[in-house]
This record gives C-alpha cells, sequence and structure tokens, in this order.
C-alpha cells in the first residue's frame, strides 16, 4: 500500500477562514507577518554583529555588548534596548554564565614578617598609587603554572606580568621590576598583597623599600581584602579563556600575553563608566585629573 507523501506547504484552512475564527481582518495577518519577518531579520542582524564582537572578546557580556555595539547598532538603524539584548541572546543560547573556580597558591605560614593594611580605608584616585599583586595557577598538561599579576587598583590596568613553571620567588618579582620599569611615576605608590611567602620574602621587600614603595598587605585570610587582585583572576580566566589545559608552558604564555593585552585595551569596565584600563590610565596620568567621580555619577 503506497502513502502519499504530505504537502507541508498545503495549509488546512485558508486565512481567510483562520481570521474569520479569531474575528480578524485579513489585512492585520499579513501586517503581523511583516513585523515577524523584520523581527526575524534584525534578531539575526544583531547576532551577526555579537558574534563578531565576541571573536575579540570572546566572553562579553550583554551589558558590554550595548556600548561595544552601539555605533554599529547605529549605524545600520538597528533599535535594540537592553532587555531585547538579553532576550536575542537567551533565545539564541549567547547569554554569557559566570564559572566559580577555587584554588589556593597563597602560603601564609612562614616566618618572614607580614606588613599591615593601609589601604583600608585609602581613596585612591590617581594611577599609580596603589597596585594589587597577586599569583593564580594555569593548567597545563603536564601540571601547573603560575601567573604573578600587578594591577593599579584606579585603572584596572595590569601594569606587570610573569608566567613560570614554579611558585618560585622569582616570577613575582620579574613582574614586579616589569611593572616598575614600565611606569612612569611611582611616588607614594603602594604596593598592597595577601601574606604569601612571595610577597613577604626579603628578595621582594628590599626591592620596594628600594623603590620607596609601601608596603600593605591583607590582615584575614579572606579574598575580600585582596578583591581586585582576585576579580582580575576570575576574569582573565572566564572571559579569556585562560581556565584551559594548556598543550605547554610556551603555549599559556602566548595565550596569557595576548590576553592581557585584550583585557587593557579592548575589554570595557563597569566600574570604569565602560571604559578601557589602557584609557583611563593613560588619559589621567597625563592631564592628572581624578576620574573616579564621573564614574561614579
Amino acid at each position: 500500500m503506497k502513502v502519499a507523501p504530505i504537502n507541508r506547504n498545503k495549509r488546512l484552512f485558508s486565512i481567510g477562514t483562520i481570521c474569520n475564527a479569531f474575528d480578524l481582518k485579513r489585512d492585520a495577518y499579513y501586517k503581523y507577518q511583516k513585523r515577524f519577518a523584520i523581527k526575524k531579520q534584525i534578531e539575526q542582524d544583531v547576532i551577526g554583529l555579537v558574534r563578531k564582537s565576541r571573536r575579540t572578546l570572546p566572553r562579553e557580556g550583554t551589558r558590554k555588548l550595548m556600548r561595544s555595539l552601539k555605533d554599529e547598532f547605529h549605524k545600520y538603524d538597528l533599535k535594540v534596548g537592553r532587555d531585547q539584548l538579553f532576550r536575542i541572546l537567551r533565545e539564541n543560547r549567547l547569554l554569557i554564565r559566570r564559572k566559580k573556580y577555587s584554588s589556593r597558591t597563597t602560603n601564609s605560614y612562614h616566618r618572614f614578617y607580614k606588613y599591615d593594611n593601609i589601604i583600608k580605608d585609602l581613596e585612591i584616585n590617581r594611577p599609580n598609587q596603589v597596585w594589587a599583586s597577586d599569583i593564580t595557577y594555569i593548567r597545563t598538561i603536564k601540571g601547573f603554572c603560575y601567573l604573578a599579576l600587578i594591577t593599579d587598583m584606579y585603572s584596572r590596568k595590569i601594569v606587570g606580568y610573569d608566567l613560570s613553571d614554579s611558585l618560585e620567588l622569582k616570577g613575582c618579582v620579574r613582574a614586579l621590576n616589569k611593572a616598575i620599569y614600565n611606569a612612569k611615576n611611582i611616588d607614594r605608590l603602594i604596593h598592597h598583597s595577601d601574606r604569601g611567602i612571595q610577597y613577604c620574602s626579603n628578595v621582594y621587600t628590599q626591592i620596594l623599600k628600594r623603590k620607596k614603595i609601601k608596603i600593605s598587605m591583607t590582615e584575614e585570610n579572606h579574598c575580600y581584602e585582596n578583591a581586585l587582585a582576585e576579580r582580575v583572576n576570575g576574569i582573565l580566566k572566564d572571559e579569556f579563556y585562560l581556565d584551559q589545559t594548556f598543550t605547554s608552558v610556551a603555549h599559556a604564555k602566548k595565550a596569557a600575553k595576548n590576553a592581557i593585552k585584550l583585557y587593557n585595551s579592548k575589554r570595557l569596565h563597569l566600574s570604569l563608566d565602560y571604559k578601557t584600563p589602557n584609557y583611563v590610565h593613560q588619559y589621567a596620568a597625563y592631564t592628572n585629573i581624578n576620574l573616579w567621580p564621573y564614574f561614579r555619577t
């Protein structure tokens, strides 16, 4: 017995019958079809722009996409609000979900002197006023390597970094020397870190003292006392894929270098009024203007 093929284009009821059943006019149906087609085209255009933007920043969130794509939306006459963008990304499974990390790279049980936290109530109003330092781990197929970071607390710029295959002091020293070398002015600078053995060691603290950099350290074993450094660690892993397992230390170094470059020059920060760390660091340094009151308004 042969079964006749189904004609999917053949309607069971005519458009007129359907409109009469719902007490609608035929022109209302055609207007809806036109609006639906326009809506779908807008969604496809938006998705195309989002995918293009995420080639550079693959885990850029919705709010930052609204800012970074503002000119593109205007160029193509796309009237897209924040809630609409959220909906489009959600329906197309393009929303970014945050990851949680749990690791410990701090050894605070040692014989070296632990300094007090001198930035608790400090108002930070210029670049190179406070640097926050921390270490985070990077996975390779042969084990772990460790990324030492120094971040400016005013501009959020990573001013020094080094990646090495051990938790020894050398990596932190190289990151510090790089930050000092690149800084134009370190007058009245404060270096803030946890109480890890690397930052408390005589070698490290002697470099800070020779450069007349004040030393500040967390007083409690809690990430909130060095929140900015911890946040930067999370951003690099979550948004720039430094949480993956690399084939070698050389591969990890290349990825870290590229991630930090994009973080400093491309990533918009809500706390900086959707500006990049490089822009804030350079503009404030050249003009000697405190931008924080404008960021907070």
